[in-house]
């Protein structure tokens, strides 16, 4: 090897004749694909495994839940009763409304899909406090157990109220498997909807 300096400056390699020389990588380029290597990893976790809501289906279904509530204005206070409730199990909107307001205040008792943690299975078709569809609204309203079941009428609205009692009913049937076993006793049907 030759004592020049620019021979120093080359990598000894040559390719068809062209010789490359050795210059490290800019330090500012360095950086940036190191940079883009952590927000990639910072942007994984936060999207694909942070908290609920960070979804864009979280956020669409967030955007629907808000929406709804802003109907709330047309159709004015609902009774909690029974053939209230049966009305708004039909509507999928509603229903939807009612699981968003169910996840984020029941889910600690009865689970996300409601097939019970501290509180029954409400899934299967036994029941402890309701003997019919009005029931589950007023359980709600009320609580049940002794406290066990809050009273939730003066934290929820009475639409939320008619919503989550929608919801809940919606369940029913489902006989997804839970923590807890069968509850109570069986129930009657729910009433058929009503036809327009």
């Amino acid at each position: 090897m030759s004592d020049s300096p620019i021979q120093d400056e080359l990598t000894g390699h040559e390719y068809d004749g062209i010789t490359e020389y050795d210059n490290p990588i800019p330090g500012w380029w360095s950086w940036m694909f190191f940079g883009g290597i952590v927000f990639a990893v910072l942007y994984y976790m936060a999207y694909q495994l942070g908290t609920a809501g960070t979804s864009v289906a979280q956020a669409y279904d967030n955007a629907v839940t808000a929406n709804l509530k802003l109907q709330f204005e047309e159709i004015g206070i609902l009774t909690p009763d029974e053939p209230t409730i049966l009305t708004y199990m039909q509507e999928e909107n509603w229903v939807l409304f009612g699981q968003k307001t169910f996840e984020g205040n029941c889910v600690s008792c009865h689970g996300k899909e409601g097939v019970g943690l501290v509180g029954p299975n409400l899934t299967d078709d036994h029941y402890k406090n309701v003997k019919r569809l009005g029931d589950v609204a007023t359980v709600i309203q009320k609580g049940a157990a002794n406290g066990a079941m809050p009273a939730w009428q003066n934290r929820l609205h009475p639409n939320e109220i008619v919503m989550v009692s929608a919801y809940v009913a919606s369940l029913r049937g489902q006989n997804k498997p839970g923590p807890r076993g069968e509850e109570g006793s069986v129930i009657d049907p729910w009433p058929a909807a009503p036809t327009e």
